[in-house]
């Protein structure tokens, strides 16, 4: 049986270049966002959550370590956790490939110009809505989002919208990728990358 993750075919010593090769494929055959991610944190006290985000940014020269950049309101219940237990685990499952990559590892808050540069790059309508939004806090009505809404989109007409600045970005740092790749009869390919000082350590695990 042959494996796309056979030490002798993929180098061992780069898992952000493995990782760029299925994210490559996955944009070309996944029909909506190629970039979705789970990511999954957890409270002091070790009670996880996980929800879906979209990675906007990632490569080994993110960061000393290289990194996985995505953005949320800070004051969200995630945002919370991230603030509360700096570590993540992300999440990536392309059903159209059959495969899927876990990423764990530290995570990172990002600069304020790198926050504002994303930010600004948005629609406008997402960017006033990330400033009508309390995000993950109870609504009595949609209406009153609907109201904040239209209240933003007047301040700040014929000018630049404001990031909120509890409005920002988390990098997380890889200290681990595994890779899976589906084969009949669940014989599935399973590796693991482990960072070990300047480089990683890899091998391979049973389905």
């Amino acid at each position: 049986m042959t494996s796309d993750l056979n030490k002798s075919e993929i180098p061992s010593s780069d898992p952000f270049g493995l990782f760029d090769e299925w994210f490559a494929l996955a944009r070309q055959s996944e029909p909506n966002d190629a970039n979705a991610m789970a990511l999954a944190t957890a409270t002091p006290s070790g009670a996880p959550s996980v929800r879906m985000v979209l990675l906007k940014g990632h490569g080994a020269d993110l960061g000393e370590n290289g990194g996985f950049t995505f953005y949320t309101n800070a004051q969200s219940r995630k945002g919370e956790e991230i603030r509360a237990n700096m570590q993540a685990a992300l999440l990536f499952h392309w059903k159209s490939l059959r495969r899927q990559i876990r990423i764990e590892g530290p995570l990172q808050q990002v600069a304020d110009d790198v926050a504002d540069d994303y930010f600004h790059s948005r629609s406008r309508d997402s960017q006033l809505g990330a400033v009508a939004s309390d995000q993950s806090r109870p609504m009595a009505d949609r209406s009153v989002f609907v109201e904040r809404f239209a209240e933003a989109e007047a301040r700040f007409a014929g000018g630049e919208v404001e990031r909120p600045r509890h409005w920002t970005g988390f990098r997380l740092a890889p200290r681990a990728f595994e890779f899976w790749l589906d084969r009949p009869n669940r014989l599935h390919d399973r590796r693991r990358f482990e960072r070990s000082g300047d480089g990683w350590a890899d091998t391979l695990l049973y389905p």
